[in-house]
């Protein structure tokens, strides 16, 4: 079984996940450490969105066990499993008709905490990346640029300081230059904070520029797993395939 090293965050145990009969996934074993970077890699189908989701229970696995904290998911309450979890899409979801503020203290209101409390998160938060509160927490997101909004998404999603980051492609819409600013901004907002964070992304270079692992999909299968520098050095057929997009751009 492939290992991250380091306190256990998460863990694949022999996952398999099929729909009617067909199999998505299969013979999925690692260990994600806690404050590990993993960015999952892979073509479109791969299972990369698949496998995430088996994390945060909107997947439940087929055969093996998944386990969130020592715990399977199975075993969870849901709706506490994913108060345990940060979860960002490319397409953010903020409410419309939400204020900024409002919007990022969602969780932390569900979760019952006192105003006062709230307000001084969300304004932490927001300074964290880089979106001045005066200026902003008072906007509704369609006051706001696409780079803007998916700020205050990864905000929202840290606001009541889950220790388990899901994003799923979260920067695949920004035009090139807003999208490497918030990929450096966030690698170094990951490593301030220590969340370990699970990326999905078919960006080669996104998962170069992000990942502390990179966990290579291939239908359905894990087929590699390791650091960024191993995988530069990876012969796996697949690997060599993202390799050769590399020296193909401009």
């Amino acid at each position: 079984m492939p290992v991250i090293n380091g306190a256990i965050a998460v863990q694949f145990k022999g996952v398999g996940f099929s729909v009617n009969g067909r199999s998505l996934l299969s013979g999925l074993s690692f260990t994600i450490a806690s404050g590990d970077f993993l960015v999952l890699l892979g073509r479109s189908g791969s299972g990369k969105t698949t496998t995430m989701k088996l994390i945060n229970h909107l997947n439940l696995p087929t055969s093996g066990r998944v386990e969130v904290q020592g715990k399977a998911t199975t075993d969870w309450d849901p709706i506490q499993l994913r108060r345990q979890i940060g979860y960002v899409i490319q397409e953010v979801g903020l409410f419309p008709h939400f204020t900024i503020e409002r919007n990022v203290g969602l969780v932390p209101v569900l979760k019952g905490w006192k105003p006062r409390q709230i307000k001084s998160r969300v304004h932490e938060l927001l300074h964290l990346v880089g979106l001045e509160p005066a200026q902003f927490a008072h906007r509704y997101p369609h006051q706001l640029s696409g780079g803007q909004r998916q700020r205050v998404g990864v905000a929202r999603a840290l606001a009541a300081d889950p220790p388990i980051l899901l994003m799923d492609e979260p920067f695949g819409a920004l035009d090139p230059i807003t999208r490497l600013d918030l990929q450096q901004e966030f690698k170094r907002l990951q490593q301030e904070l220590g969340k370990t964070v699970v990326f999905v992304t078919h960006d080669i270079q996104e998962a170069l520029i992000l990942a502390s692992h990179i966990g290579l999909m291939c239908e359905g299968e894990l087929v590699f797993l390791g650091p960024p520098e191993a995988f530069l050095n990876s012969a796996h057929p697949e690997a060599q395939t993202f390799l050769r997009t590399l020296s193909s751009r401009p």
